[in-house]
């Protein structure tokens, strides 16, 4: 009984995982967008998400807009020689039936100029243009500087 106290305040104590929130514009769904926290607005921030394409024909994406950023771009990770870059991505593919994400270290969304400081626990509204599917308006949970994946549990 005494070990079951110290057990019951570490789980009530700790973060509950959450449903994801899945934003669908026709055979295109996004899920898991999040953000990291930004110390201010001189340095650039993050974008990351899944997205999947239920269809039966191959899409892109193609640009994003969002308030939280004047100059939001696509990006990957690349490495040459042992050296990582992280060039601008005129578009990301997603191929039909297939879930393509953007994550540390491959595809990503740079918001460089952030009008405001992220902030852990915010959210922020993004608009993803794709080729065919148009355009989606996805919401971005703000975690901590320190995050590594989405926090919250996919549904699926």
């Amino acid at each position: 009984m005494k070990n079951l106290l110290p057990a019951m305040a570490f789980l009530l104590a700790a973060p509950m995982a959450q449903a994801c929130e899945t934003f669908t514009s026709g055979d295109i769904s996004v899920q898991q967008a999040w953000s990291r926290a930004s110390i201010g607005t001189g340095r650039p921030a993050v974008l990351y998400l899944e997205i999947t394409n239920d269809g039966a024909m191959d899409d892109a994406l193609l640009g994003l807009t969002t308030p939280a950023a004047s100059m939001p771009m696509l990006h990957e990770t690349t490495v040459t020689d042992s050296v990582a870059a992280m060039p601008h991505a005129a578009s990301i593919p997603v191929p039909a039936s297939q879930t393509v994400a953007l994550s540390p270290g491959g595809f990503h969304g740079m918001l460089m100029g952030l009008t405001a400081p992220l902030v852990e626990g915010e959210k922020f509204p993004i608009t993803l243009t794709f080729e065919k599917a148009g355009t989606l308006d996805v919401t971005v949970d703000i975690l901590s500087m320190r995050a590594q994946e989405a926090a919250c549990v996919d549904a699926k």
